[in-house]
């Protein structure tokens, strides 16, 4: 007969697992939100909220949920300078920095996600009716930051 083992997975009642990621693609109209599983391994798609709800939306998730840090899309064209869309970002930074202090917000290229959000819907054999689904592009396009910010994370460790 095997002596049974006992492991323990927490430290001190904490748990080993690492606080959620929540990467956001801020637009004009729509947020896409993609969020990391708890040990920030996988990127899923979240949401898309309406930007007059979306402090709300984080309010409510932060309130369930462990979220260690936001990444927010940040805007820049092909030379790496600012795009125009940024000055609808940075307020936006400067209000998530307000509500949520606590809370780190990173910053990385959202470059070619929405072609790429498109790209993915197509590859994956939506109608043409559902690649038409602005929030859908922007939840994928949230995803494509993530997974991104993961991979460059990885390296960087």
């Amino acid at each position: 007969m095997q002596p049974e083992i006992n492991i323990e997975l927490t430290n001190k009642g904490k748990s080993n697992n690492l606080g959620r990621i929540i990467a956001i693609d801020y637009g004009q109209k729509r947020v896409g939100l993609a969020v990391t599983d708890e040990l920030q391994i996988i990127a899923t798609g979240l949401d898309t909220v309406h930007i007059k709800d979306i402090m709300q939306y984080l309010s409510d998730y932060v309130s369930r949920e462990d979220v260690e840090r936001f990444v927010v899309g940040k805007p820049v064209d092909l030379n790496n300078r600012p795009s125009d869309a940024q000055r609808f970002t940075e307020p936006f930074i400067k209000k998530l920095k307000k509500h949520f202090p606590e809370i780190p917000v990173d910053r990385f290229d959202e470059r070619f996600t929405s072609k790429m959000a498109h790209d993915t819907m197509l590859t994956a054999g939506l109608k043409k009716k559902d690649r038409q689904n602005k929030g859908l592009a922007d939840k994928i396009s949230a995803v494509l930051i993530l997974q991104s910010y993961l991979q460059y994370k990885s390296l960087g460790s």
